[in-house]
């Protein structure tokens, strides 16, 4: 890989973090109450807020984060179902990309693991697939830099000799408070990771893509109901979809199927390098479940959408997984 990718991953990095500093200067109040009670529906307990008071540098550690994020799903059996095939996640590194990265290689899938500059965190997913019996790769590099995506499809097929299934996952969001205070600059990386980021990736994945093919973006809650501090972030999110509604129908002649998960809260780093510790504590307890989701919970909705015995005939969907719509 290029040498300017892993430089312009450090400088989109530290803009990132630029971006945070200048929001954490301003601070915040109030956030999400209670917690008593959560819903415990799963194969295994999850944890519940509060959680320890914590805060990160962008784009975040999960090895930081306390309790540790649970992705590896032990309880899931592998049945073949994305056997022979190879994917490419962008924000692969950790959270939601992580846990689907390991399912999909219990799945017989191998992994190009696609992240900003989260080198260790990269370097434990690749080993968890590698542990999994499948190949991985890692390829540092900003998704918003349409030569990156064209690597990074390039090193993908040099690695595998194939590309099956597409996850644009990648994502950069910072709460503010007011209006006055998002910043263009701000509103330009967001947009850039979480818009152009998808449109490069899926730009240059599609002529690899052979019929029986899958593309599955990371949307979210709240670009089905807003959030009144995410307004950038909200607004990118109703895009994904829209753009995932749409090239699941410009697509469905070519045999790729297109679709969306919109996610409720998780537990990630995108959180406490997005929030002040003490709404880290109570993360997710707004919520019909009062606790926020584990990335593994979202992972198995990963593998039906990207897996053609599950959801051969399922395009251009949003797939909610918010924890209930009632918090």
């Amino acid at each position: 890989m290029d040498d300017r990718f892993e430089q312009r991953a450090e400088t989109i990095a530290d803009q990132e973090r630029k971006i945070q500093a200048g929001i954490d200067a301003k601070g915040s109040d109030g956030g999400d109450t209670g917690g008593e009670g959560a819903v415990q529906a799963g194969a295994r307990k999850y944890p519940e807020p509060p959680f320890a008071e914590q805060h990160q540098r962008k784009p975040g550690d999960e090895a930081a984060l306390d309790p540790a994020p649970m992705y590896d799903a032990p309880f899931w059996k592998g049945s073949g179902k994305l056997e022979g095939m190879a994917a490419i996640i962008t924000g692969g590194d950790s959270g939601i990309g992580r846990a689907v990265a390991v399912l999909f290689a219990r799945e017989g899938c191998d992994i190009a693991i696609c992240h900003l500059d989260e080198e260790g965190d990269a370097e434990d997913t690749k080993r968890a697939v590698e542990a999994e019996g499948r190949k991985a790769i890692v390829l540092k590099g900003d998704v918003a830099d349409p030569a990156f995506s064209e690597a990074a499809v390039k090193a993908t097929l040099d690695a595998f000799g194939r590309l099956d299934v597409v996850v644009p996952n990648a994502a950069f969001q910072e709460h503010v408070e007011a209006l006055e205070d998002l910043t263009l600059e701000h509103f330009d990386r967001t947009l850039k990771t979480n818009l152009y980021g998808y449109f490069n990736l899926v730009k240059a994945s599609v002529p690899h893509i052979k019929p029986g093919g899958a593309i599955v973006m990371t949307g979210s809650v709240t670009g089905i109901r807003g959030n009144d501090s995410l307004l950038d972030y909200s607004m990118t999110k109703g895009g994904i979809h829209a753009f995932g509604r749409s090239l699941g129908t410009h697509l469905a002649p070519r045999g790729i199927r297109v679709n969306v998960v919109a996610p409720g809260p998780v537990w990630t780093p995108l959180n406490p390098a997005d929030q002040p510790a003490e709404k880290v504590a109570k993360f997710g307890s707004g919520t019909v479940m009062k606790r926020p989701a584990q990335p593994e919970e979202l992972a198995p909705a990963y593998v039906f959408l990207a897996s053609p015995q599950c959801s051969s005939y399922i395009t251009g969907e949003i797939l909610p997984v918010i924890g209930g719509y009632g918090g």
